[in-house]
């Protein structure tokens, strides 16, 4: 095998050959963030994952974190103020990152800013349905960097 070959196995798997898009991937971010989007399950794809990274997990993730928990801890801290609108923030995005526990706890940190980013989306404009869509968008990138 070429140097320049790319290969479906990880840059650990195979630690003689330095492979272009390992190097690559190592260059633009942290290690445990490229294990936490690719890990073993993300480097084939068939299609039931697709269909489980694409379209269910954001809509069964985002209805039950951003409009079920965020919005009822949202309720609950009706007052004005920054902690009403940081707390909900907080919360949800905390759980959303706890949900992904069985990925392990790189998962679980790698996930955090985008829950944040999603529960400030959610925040701003109470539609968990724009959440679920920028959701598969997250995923679809995270896809597309560890199909490379």
């Amino acid at each position: 095998m070429k140097q320049t070959e790319r290969s479906i196995f990880s840059c650990e798997e195979k630690p003689l050959l330095i492979h272009q898009h390992c190097l690559s991937m190592n260059l633009i971010s942290p290690l445990f963030v490229q294990q936490a989007m690719c890990g073993n399950q993300l480097w084939t794809v068939d299609a039931a994952t697709l269909l489980r990274l694409l379209l269910l997990a954001p809509i069964l993730e985002e209805l039950v974190v951003r409009a079920g928990l965020q919005q009822y801890v949202i309720g609950r801290f009706c007052h004005s103020g920054i902690s009403a609108k940081l707390i909900p923030v907080l919360i949800s995005a905390t759980a959303f990152s706890v949900l992904h526990m069985a990925s392990g706890w790189d998962v679980v940190l790698t996930v955090f800013l985008p829950g944040l980013l999603l529960a400030m989306m959610y925040q701003a404009t109470r539609d968990w349905r724009l959440c679920a869509l920028t959701h598969a968008v997250f995923n679809g990138v995270a896809l597309g960097v560890c199909m490379q």
